[in-house]
């Protein structure tokens, strides 16, 4: 039997979920970085960005009981990759610690909101 789990954090509804679990797997939506209000943080300042969305990131591993050593694979969309590349390197490096999921960073001309320069979509396991 297959189990399947969802997860929406109810602040917009794009017909989206934040995360999707199957079976053993969660898929985690591109997360950015907004508070618990749905509020933008961080324009102009990458440090920020990064930080709240990664924060975000934890919020949906949570809602599944799982942690940031449990990504299996991550995705780092960066818009001005060249300038913003070394400091979202550095604060993912900070974030998952010993662990190292696979991924990517990948420089995009442009994201949802005029303002957004990172978004992290991520794969998780479960057990």
């Amino acid at each position: 039997m297959t189990t399947i789990q969802t997860y929406n954090h109810d602040l917009w509804d794009h017909g989206i979920s934040q995360g999707y679990r199957v079976d053993n797997t969660v898929y985690i939506s591109g997360q950015f970085s907004h508070n618990a209000q749905g509020e933008f943080i961080g324009a102009g300042d990458i440090q920020a960005q990064v930080l709240q969305t990664l924060e975000n990131l934890d919020t949906v591993l949570a809602e599944f009981g799982l942690t940031r050593s449990n990504l299996a694979y991550v995705e780092l969309y960066l818009t001005n990759a060249q300038e913003h590349g070394e400091t979202a390197i550095e604060l993912f490096k900070q974030y998952v610690g010993e662990h190292r999921p696979a991924g990517s960073m990948i420089g995009v001309t442009y994201l949802a909101l005029p303002e957004q320069w990172v978004e992290i979509r991520a794969v998780a396991h479960v057990g």
